[in-house]
């Protein structure tokens, strides 16, 4: 019995999200007791992997963010190729509403951050901390609300965040890469020669090709370029069908998934939400970089997703999606506000001190935790899709099929 529960809970959609939430909280619980110091002291131990006394040697935290984040940041290329190939955003008509509102989503939470730390050179940097969506604690929020909304707001979400994931990591690419050595750059032109070639062979056992993108892993790392991207460009060579006609990418998705939601994520949220709480008062959450994170992740997001949707199908570039009300949309753009680990991992990026950071993550969590609970709210007491009034006339518009997005 318990095992079918467990089995129940890990299939469940906002289970990620719990598993998530659970580990944040845990984070927090031990850095305000007795056993911070053993927490701090684990995270902040070096860990060195060397041959010949040359090579890659990091505290353990930059082990779990650069490291094992690469894998979540593979898990992300597979889903965007797969989408790019033969999901939501294969054809570009159906991409229009959600991608523009992911640009409105990233572009208005960092004006608003800007606005608050302008004046403030030393946390200026942080600009893009608030302009990411946290995928499986969005979508959990929203399982968690049931069927009382439309399944097309679970696409619209979904593609939402993926196209955000997408920003953020052209982000990373751009505006997060210091000192810059072009040798190991040149040197990971092999990998991924080697890797294109295997694509191109359709190839059905892809361990060479992880193995060539672990070699370009520590290349992209000695490079200056964060090293999490190569997770990325790994992803994009892992060949969608092999010569056989099945599909390693889809089978290295599914395989990847339980251990990047229940594993990875998790640890990482465990290693970096541990807000110190001692000595914090109310006037901390007011300080120009809290706020900037917690005003661009609620009011933001609320402002560019909402008020770009509403633009694009009021002059009638796109259509609602299905079945949803304005009210529906508004939850739903309360709920990209949820931007916990994309944006403590910028956060990371942005600041390495531990003031500054201890600053990042009361931001994050205020700013997430107030969207969680205003999307919600709004959309668990929403017009249910059977009473929910039409946002645009239906005459002439046949209703769409609408894909379940894959688990």
């Amino acid at each position: 019995m318990l095992l079918r529960r467990l089995e129940k809970f890990f299939d469940g959609d906002a289970s990620g999200g719990i598993v998530l939430m659970v580990a944040a909280f845990a984070a927090m619980l031990i850095a305000n007791s007795s056993l911070f110091p053993f927490y701090d002291g684990v995270l902040g131990s070096y860990v060195a992997v060397t041959l010949s006394g040359s090579g890659v040697e990091k505290p353990l935290i930059l082990w779990i963010n650069d490291g094992m984040m690469a894998v979540f940041f593979l898990l992300v290329g597979l889903e965007l190729k797969r989408e790019l190939l033969e999901g939501k955003l294969k054809n570009p008509s159906d991409i229009v509403l959600p991608g523009m509102a992911a640009v409105g989503g990233m572009i208005v939470p960092a004006l608003i951050y800007l606005a608050f730390n302008l004046s403030t050179p030393e946390t200026v940097g942080g600009w893009a901390i608030p302009a990411a969506t946290d995928i499986a604690f969005a979508l959990g929020v929203l399982a968690l609300v049931g069927d009382r909304v439309p399944s097309s707001l679970k696409v619209f979400l979904l593609t939402l965040a993926i196209l955000d994931d997408l920003g953020a990591i052209l982000i990373i690419a751009f505006f997060y890469t210091a000192n810059l050595h072009l040798d190991y750059l040149f040197l990971a032109a092999i990998p991924l020669f080697l890797m294109f070639m295997l694509n191109r062979a359709g190839v059905h056992r892809i361990a060479p090709i992880i193995l060539l993108g672990v070699v370009l892993w520590v290349l992209v790392l000695k490079s200056g370029v964060h090293a999490t991207l190569a997770g990325v460009i790994t992803a994009f060579f892992i060949p969608m069908k092999d010569k056989w006609g099945k599909s390693p990418l889809h089978a290295l998705e599914h395989a990847l998934s339980p251990y990047v939601f229940f594993l990875i994520v998790p640890i990482f949220a465990f290693a970096n939400a541990g807000v110190v709480l001692t000595g914090v008062s109310a006037s901390n959450f007011l300080n120009p970089l809290p706020i900037g994170i917690a005003g661009g992740l609620f009011a933001g997001k609320i402002i560019g997703v909402f008020g770009m949707t509403f633009l694009l199908v009021k002059l009638g570039v796109a259509k609602m999606p299905y079945g949803a009300s304005w009210v529906h949309i508004f939850g739903v753009a309360a709920l990209a506000g949820i931007g916990f680990t994309m944006s403590l991992f910028i956060g990371g990026l942005s600041f390495e001190d531990a003031y500054h950071m201890n600053e990042v993550r009361i931001g994050v969590l205020s700013g997430s935790i107030l969207s969680a609970l205003v999307g919600f709210t709004v959309l668990k007491f929403a017009p249910s899709v059977e009473t929910a009034k039409p946002a645009v006339k239906d005459v002439g518009v046949t209703k769409p099929v609408v894909q379940e997005p894959a688990d």
